[in-house]
């Protein structure tokens, strides 16, 4: 694993870890983090995804885990497409260390709602999905559900109003996030389109630019994302080949997954191998 330095577009430092393969490269796969989420996560994951052949990255949005210069994200001005140009960076980053092979995208949750703001989205081969969801309040797990209108309406604007970022590990909500990131979050997640219905007509344009095939991991259990959730953010990628795929602990023989649990060493023998297949059949039609 080698750990490299990238520049945003505003300058600040972003941390990117590549993993490569001892052998050739079949392809290159850049791991897009969930919200609040450090990319050291999904590291055992991106280790043995190179033990299959593949340039492997992960990285950290401007402002989390080791792209966080400051002790406080008070001041720090970044909000969502701010995160998405740091997702081209990384874009960049893997296809220079890996050039001339097909380059995919494994998106957990916000990293699979971002990809249709991507400028680099023509450099995509396809995205794999997993847990990921429009967001939208109503499409959420019952469980969120019950508390999310407090959560939207209360904990966030008076937490992000009190110490200009939002405070979610103190919290335990979430995780630290930048004020601008979290106040945008906060307009998708009380839109009925998420994103493409807060922002417009531009990003839903953008979104509808993506070609690359999508295949979106919907977990049966999971504790955040309903179906109807993946169903709305699939959907937003209108012009791409897209299908979902559902997934039961039971198919795997476990008790729970969740929101969480695929990138867990406990699925190296069940759910890693089905991505390795989606992406060997992404590779087939590329």
């Amino acid at each position: 694993m080698e750990t490299r330095h990238l520049v945003a577009d505003d300058g600040s430092r972003l941390s990117l870890r590549l993993y490569r393969p001892e052998g050739p490269v079949t392809a290159a796969v850049l791991i897009g983090g969930a919200m609040g989420v450090r990319q050291d996560y999904y590291q055992p994951f991106a280790q043995w995804l190179a033990g299959q052949g593949y340039a492997v990255a992960t990285f950290d949005y401007r402002g989390m885990g080791e792209s966080r210069a400051t002790r406080s994200l008070r001041g720090l001005k970044v909000d969502l497409f701010g995160w998405a140009r740091d997702y081209d960076t990384a874009i960049d980053a893997l296809r220079e260390a890996a050039p001339g092979v097909p380059l995919y995208l494994v998106g957990h949750s916000l990293g699979a709602q971002l990809p249709g703001l991507l400028r680099n989205r023509a450099q995509v081969d396809g995205l794999i999905s997993v847990a990921a969801g429009s967001g939208y309040w109503r499409d959420n797990a019952p469980p969120l559900r019950r508390m999310i209108l407090y959560f939207w309406y209360l904990l966030v604007p008076v937490a992000t109003a009190l110490f200009g970022y939002f405070p979610g590990k103190r919290l335990r909500k979430v995780g630290d996030l930048p004020k601008g990131v979290m106040l945008q979050w906060r307009r998708w997640c009380l839109n009925p389109r998420y994103h493409v219905g807060a922002e417009g007509a531009a990003v839903r344009e953008q979104f509808a630019a993506a070609r690359f095939p999508l295949v979106a991991l919907s977990i049966t259990d999971d504790e955040l994302m309903t179906e109807r959730g993946t169903r709305v953010l699939v959907d937003c990628y209108p012009n791409a080949p897209r299908r979902i795929e559902r997934i039961a602990p039971a198919d795997v023989q476990a008790r729970r997954i969740g929101h969480f649990g695929l990138f867990r060493e406990q699925f190296q023998a069940t759910l890693w191998p089905r991505m390795t297949a989606l992406l060997n059949t992404m590779k087939e039609t590329t």
